[in-house]
């Protein structure tokens, strides 16, 4: 109940925050009048409903996304150290959307998940294909690091290609961003995480068991390089409509699986699969206030704030591990 109520708190301060504080302020007392638009500023209800809002709900669906997705990984790798940004998955959805932009491509918007999707799974294809398939869980990772270098060095070569306006357009997407994001944002991504709930229910219990290592998996009914394909099969389709409508934005997939996990260290995948999602959305949620807020009325990219915390803490929480396990790698 402690941590239902912490969560619920910091959502709730979080939501505040988000739909009064800005260009311009709200005061608590109007917000629910500019919510069912009654408000008698016009201007107000406006930039709630259609700006503020979602916003906020997109911010809360990325970050749940992407924390569900990394503890997927990191479960289904056995590996703690396994995320988006490391197995290829990310940049490669980055260079799906970002090569269209550089290339004059005329694409109508609804494509650029369905391009972030094929760029997630040629990335995430590429590593598993370059590691056997899933055999080696480290190997996955080792692999993911490298085809990830190689898509960023795609990236690079593209932003030398673009013109100034293409460019900033490109490096702003790619430090992750969720300025200008509205209603339109939200029903392009909504649908993706939706259809993968039934899928990543399923998953679960399976990465679970995989927790006991490939020989146990194994003995116990479990076909592992299949269930492996599957669960990183289930990350790429959360990943991918995240980075095609808000860019990759880090370590998000890194903290709050681990947050989850220090939070209820005694408890499975299956139960902390739920408080990664909660722990995901509000890590964006918080930082993305920071981006609107620091330099206000400069916004700055959500994903620089994510790793400027996410570092630290990360480090912090590693350190934990290691001193309660022994080692950061099982």
């Amino acid at each position: 109940m402690t941590r239902a109520a912490l969560a619920a708190g910091l959502l709730a301060a979080a939501a505040l925050c988000a739909l009064c504080l800005g260009t311009p302020d709200i005061p608590p007392s109007r917000l629910l009048g500019a919510l069912t638009g009654d408000a008698t500023d016009g201007l107000e209800s406006l930039v709630v409903r259609e700006i503020r809002l979602p916003r906020l709900l997109l911010a809360l669906l990325a970050g749940g996304c992407l924390g569900a997705a990394g503890l997927i990984m990191q479960e289904a790798l056995r590996n703690p150290l396994a995320v988006p940004e490391m197995l290829g998955v990310s940049s490669g959805a980055a260079l799906g959307v970002a090569a269209p932009l550089v290339l004059a491509l005329p694409l109508p918007g609804w494509s650029h998940p369905l391009l972030a999707l094929a760029g997630a799974a040629i990335g995430g294809a590429a590593t598993l294909a370059a590691a056997g398939f899933g055999r080696s869980p480290s190997a996955v990772l080792l692999t993911g690091a490298a085809v990830a270098a190689a898509f960023q060095a795609a990236l690079l070569v593209l932003m030398v290609m673009a013109d100034q306006l293409d460019l900033q357009v490109i490096f702003r997407y790619l430090l992750g961003s969720l300025s200008g994001r509205t209603w339109q944002a939200w029903h392009g991504v909504w649908p993706w995480p939706a259809a993968t709930v039934p899928l990543l229910a399923l998953c679960a219990p399976m990465v679970s068991v995989l927790r006991l290592g490939d020989d146990d998996a194994g003995a116990l009914g479990v076909r592992v390089r299949h269930a492996r394909l599957g669960a990183l099969a289930v990350a790429v389709l959360l990943i991918a409509p995240v980075v095609a409508v808000c860019g990759p934005i880090a370590w998000v997939g890194f903290l709050a699986p681990h947050l989850a996990r220090r939070l209820r260290p005694d408890a499975d995948v299956v139960a902390w699969l739920p408080w990664a999602v909660v722990w995901g959305g509000l890590v964006t949620v918080w930082a993305d206030q920071a981006a609107r807020l620091a330099l206000k009325p400069m916004e700055t990219p959500v994903g620089a704030w994510t790793a400027l915390v996410g570092v630290p803490v990360g480090v912090a929480l590693l350190r934990g591990l290691r001193a309660g396990q022994g080692s950061v790698v099982r």
